[in-house]
């Protein structure tokens, strides 16, 4: 498992925060709203739901790929477009296991250090 992508950037982001229900912001554009977060010590990550862009789809996000968090906005930026967001593997809260979190890792690892 990949540390960068399953850990924030700045640790405070996750401490004594909900997130659901924060907008995510693509580097170009809304992609949705924050349905569920974890804050596990051994992975953490967003479930946006993107609405009807992508017909509905949960995407999971870790929080490797965020950026910055707007409290006072409610908005949470990750610095992945649209396009990536929308071509990550499907999520599916029942089927969510080591090998789905593996196809999760292998798809973000590269987008965790930029």
């Amino acid at each position: 498992m990949s540390d960068t992508v399953w850990s924030y950037r700045d640790t405070t982001w996750s401490q004594d925060s909900d997130l659901v229900g924060y907008d995510v912001e693509a580097s170009d554009g809304s992609i949705g709203k924050i349905d569920e977060a974890s804050s596990e010590a051994t992975g953490q990550w967003l479930v946006v739901d993107t609405g009807f862009w992508i017909f509905g789809k949960k995407r999971l996000i870790p929080a490797g790929t965020v950026t910055g968090i707007d409290h006072d906005g409610r908005t949470v930026m990750v610095n992945l477009s649209k396009d990536e967001i929308k071509s990550a593997p499907d999520y599916d809260k029942d089927d969510w296991n080591d090998d789905s979190r593996g196809r999760h890792t292998d798809y973000y690892t590269p987008y965790s250090s930029r």
